[in-house]
């Protein structure tokens, strides 16, 4: 085969493979996940479940649209551990309330409470998407930050009830900038579907060096 022959089967080769390389660039997700869903923050954490997109910022910092944490955020769905017959519970299942503050050392201290309301058994595992909103649906202050602390699967019968720990420094010691909410979206973990609480514990920190909202994991009972 002449010189000339084998340059022209070079670069005959040389176009196909960046042909197929091109193909194989574009079967990959706009987003960089291999099936278009995004992952969290909501705020987060320990970080998985679905959920919505971020809150973007308006040129004050303060967040605007759609709440981030309002959709929950466990940790792993396929490494939750389950007992035997439970399986976790859905928001259709589940009322949500926020008890009453216990505060101490200057911090504001809520119980957010889920309680099954089905007629089977059901499991909660991880942190609860929350997010302050207004009385238009728009998020006040950021996405609260979730402990280290390590989650218990819950296991729940009908009627009975797990808290998370929700708590932020009390505005008048921090000097954060305050709001007052209208509600509390919860989600329960891995749900894409909040709960909506009317929030009556007053102000709440939105902005500023002392504005961090933070969450525990759910445990057996009400907080109480």
């Amino acid at each position: 085969m002449t010189n000339r022959s084998l340059g022209v089967r070079r670069s005959a080769l040389l176009a196909a493979s960046v042909a197929v390389l091109g193909v194989l660039a574009g079967c990959g997700s706009g987003d960089g996940t291999a099936d278009g869903s995004g992952t969290e923050s909501g705020t987060a954490a320990p970080a998985t479940g679905t959920t919505a997109p971020s809150a973007s910022q308006d040129p004050s910092g303060a967040p605007s649209g759609v709440p981030t944490d309002a959709v929950s955020n466990s940790l792993t769905p396929s490494s939750t551990p389950s007992p035997a017959g439970a399986t976790r519970c859905h928001t259709s299942e589940l009322s949500a309330s926020v008890g009453r503050n216990n505060p101490g050392a200057g911090q504001e201290n809520f119980p957010v409470v889920l309680t099954n309301r089905s007629s089977r058994t059901c499991t909660l595992y991880g942190y609860p998407g929350t997010a302050f909103v207004d009385a238009s649906g728009r998020q006040l202050g950021p996405d609260p930050e979730r402990s280290a602390t390590g989650p218990q699967t819950v296991r729940l019968a009908p009627g009975q009830s797990a808290w998370a720990g929700l708590s932020f420094a009390n505005p008048e010691v921090s000097g954060a900038r305050t709001a007052t909410p209208a509600a509390l979206l919860v989600t329960p973990p891995d749900e894409e579907d909040p709960l909506k609480v009317a929030w009556k514990g007053g102000e709440v920190p939105v902005s500023g060096n002392e504005a961090s909202v933070r969450l525990i994991p759910f445990s057996p009972g009400t907080g109480a």
